[in-house]
């Protein structure tokens, strides 16, 4: 972290003045202390209930599908197929996939079971608030607040409104940090993606592999009828991991980047709005 002297040349001196020595410790300290409290919004990470009814919801479906068609349910559960499918798709995943990115997939698929609620609104005030103590004291004033931000990316945005030289390079330094962001994102839904295409086709291997074992029980013809319809359950399984978890989860990864993103923006918005003493009138304007 640079000292307060090595960034305050270029903030300017009209907007990140240090407050007058002629005001009294006792007009100051008001307002400084409202801003200067920490604050209780770090976002709250709970089991995603919308996540998990969904998935209620669909498994729900096509078991009632399943037994109103009046086959029973145990008829299903083939552990070869299972296995076949299962392990196949797991093994063609890593074929198609670096082991970072297939690392950072799996690290962002065990996450978005816990959604992450973000206050918009508090976000906008926590934001105003470093404005108003900016104002006040100058951009080095907020130094001892940024490690209690509520936001990761706020604390990195505060961090290098501190160091930088100039508004174009804070700007052009955090819109690198976003793209890269959201570029780490695509390739873990494309991961998912990958591995949804390819589990119906290791279903319909699975299926051929049961084919072939019932015509090697050709002789018996009620063996064939059942191999058949036991052959056939793979490709069940392909369907159902592709369309029921696969790509429901790499479509959930893009929307979570996408609501991540505007919140990001607005949290890149308010460090150039900080960074150009912006008053917290405009600031909150700014934002909305």
């Amino acid at each position: 972290m640079a000292s307060a002297s090595a960034v305050s040349s270029p903030l300017g001196e009209s907007d990140r003045s240090e407050p007058h020595s002629s005001l009294s410790p006792s007009i100051q300290s008001p307002s400084i202390q409202s801003t200067a409290e920490p604050l209780d919004r770090v976002p709250r990470r709970s089991l995603d209930g919308w996540m998990l009814a969904g998935v209620v919801i669909a498994v729900a479906g096509t078991v009632a599908g399943i037994k109103s068609t009046g086959l029973n349910l145990v008829y299903f559960f083939q552990p070869a197929g299972a296995l076949i499918v299962l392990v196949g798709t797991f093994g063609v995943a890593l074929i198609a996939t670096p082991r970072h990115s297939f690392r950072h997939s799996v690290q962002r698929v065990m996450g978005i079971l816990r959604s992450e609620t973000a206050n918009r609104q508090a976000l906008i005030e926590e934001i105003v608030s470093y404005a108003k103590l900016v104002r006040m004291k100058g951009l080095t004033s907020i130094d001892q607040r940024i490690d209690s931000a509520s936001h990761e990316f706020l604390r990195d945005t505060l961090k290098l409104a501190m160091v930088v030289d100039s508004r174009e390079e804070l700007q052009t330094i955090l819109e690198t940090k976003i793209r890269l962001r959201e570029r780490q994102g695509e390739t873990d839904a494309k991961v998912l993606e990958v591995a949804g295409g390819f589990a119906p086709t290791i279903g319909v291997l699975g299926t051929v592999i049961g084919l072939i074992d019932m015509l090697s029980q050709f002789s018996d013809l009620s063996a064939v009828a059942v191999g058949i319809g036991t052959a056939f359950v793979s490709t069940v399984y392909g369907l159902t991991l592709a369309n029921l978890v696969l790509l429901p989860a790499a479509h959930r990864i893009r929307a979570s980047i996408a609501e991540t993103f505007e919140l990001e923006e607005m949290m890149v918005e308010g460090g150039l709005c900080l960074f150009d003493g912006v008053r917290s009138e405009e600031h909150t304007s700014e934002l909305q």
